[in-house]
């Protein structure tokens, strides 16, 4: 018999809609965080040698020394953090981290809050571990960043953990500092631990940066290499575990992931030495896309009421057309060639919305709007009242 766990897990609609899209001839793809950039030349090449130099055996779990280093390194460049290599967990890729981190943190019937929109993941990750799901509402209208009073109201002694993502997917929102400063002593005070998302870290436009570990050692905080150095398919990340929790983190991971690839770690040491000049060059690029696509949604005559201070997502509002936001969904892809994935597999906030993504050149964005703009002229759009 199937287990519940298995049957209460909901599909990933962008990779449904990517499934279906490849299935078509040319398609703008807007649907899924994939970076239209080439792993840089150094990452490829650390890499390369690692392989000819025969690196392909087990590592530690906890992964290889020189990269828990560099690791280590970036933070303290980074963000002027001291963090002890040992405290870090390479992972094959962010996901694995986070599911890591619930594996230790959640037992059966736990309470995790989480802020609406959301990742789609991310409530998934909390069903497998048996916990139970609490949401924190965001709105367009305040750019989707949360107010510190909403957590007050829904944080209690019977929350386990508290989940941050900043820079946002599927929002593109940026919390402040002193916004996470807040949350971090509201989590102390209600005694949940934060598990900190910070995978789109580096592709920030408007401020900076800030990391969890900047005002607590007592949290987890998941990161990668997948989108700010465009190595998706290499499966890279790693968590930084607070002191208390590292032996049972490592303990799970080497029964459940043994290690991440030997050769790839070499590449992501690559990639945090020689990263700087490639991720400027990227984020101001990312930037680019942001402001031209958001110009381009109010030319439709759709509406976002935000601009996205990082990552690099649109929710855009179709409650204006016909149907609901997976009929809008079907509706650009069939008719116009332009794949995008429905917003409420996002939470309950982004229902009448759609997730588009810019993480492709500036010619598709462009001939993707062309398409939207032909299909839309055929389209009777119903303004709220």
């Amino acid at each position: 018999m199937v287990s519940e766990r298995a049957t209460r897990t909901t599909p990933f609609a962008a990779m449904d809609v990517l499934e279906r899209a490849n299935r078509m001839d040319d398609v703008v793809h807007l649907e899924v965080g994939e970076p239209d950039f080439d792993t840089p030349a150094a990452v490829t090449e650390a890499a390369v040698a690692a392989l000819r130099a025969g690196e392909t055996g087990y590592t530690s779990s906890r992964g290889k020394p020189e990269l828990r280093r560099a690791i280590a390194a970036y933070y303290d460049r980074r963000y002027g953090v001291d963090v002890d290599p040992e405290r870090i967990v390479v992972t094959s890729g962010s996901s694995p981290a986070l599911l890591l981190a619930f594996s230790t943190l959640i037992d059966p019937g736990d309470e995790v809050v989480l802020t609406d929109p959301y990742y789609a993941c991310y409530p998934n990750f909390v069903r497998q571990t048996g916990g139970r799901i609490s949401t924190v509402p965001l709105s367009a209208d305040e750019g989707f960043r949360p107010r510190v009073s909403e957590f007050d109201r829904v944080l209690s002694p019977e929350t386990e953990a508290l989940l941050l993502n900043s820079p946002a997917n599927p929002t593109g929102a940026v919390l402040e500092g002193s916004t996470l400063e807040e949350l971090v002593d509201l989590a102390g005070e209600n005694d949940a631990t934060v598990v900190a998302d910070e995978v789109y870290h580096g592709l920030t436009y408007e401020g900076e940066d800030r990391s969890v570990l900047e005002f607590t050692d007592d949290a987890f905080v998941l990161d990668g290499f997948s989108k700010r150095f465009a190595m998706t398919g290499w499966r890279l990340g790693w968590m930084v575990a607070p002191p208390d929790y590292v032996g049972h983190v490592n303990r799970i991971a080497q029964n459940t992931l043994i290690c991440a690839p030997n050769f790839v770690q070499s590449g992501g040491v690559a990639a945090l030495e020689s990263g700087a000049d490639f991720l400027d060059e990227v984020r101001d690029t990312y930037r680019e896309r942001r402001d031209y696509l958001v110009s381009e949604v109010e030319d439709w005559g759709l509406s976002m009421g935000y601009t996205p201070g990082g990552a690099y997502y649109l929710l855009i509002d179709v409650s204006d057309l016909p149907g609901d936001a997976f009929d809008a969904a079907d509706f650009f892809l069939e008719e116009a060639g332009v794949a995008m994935t429905p917003g409420p597999d996002f939470g309950t906030n982004a229902e009448e919305c759609l997730r588009v993504s810019y993480a492709n050149s500036a010619e598709r964005l462009a001939e993707a709007s062309e398409r939207i703009q032909r299909a839309l002229a055929s389209v009777e759009l119903s303004p709220a009242d």
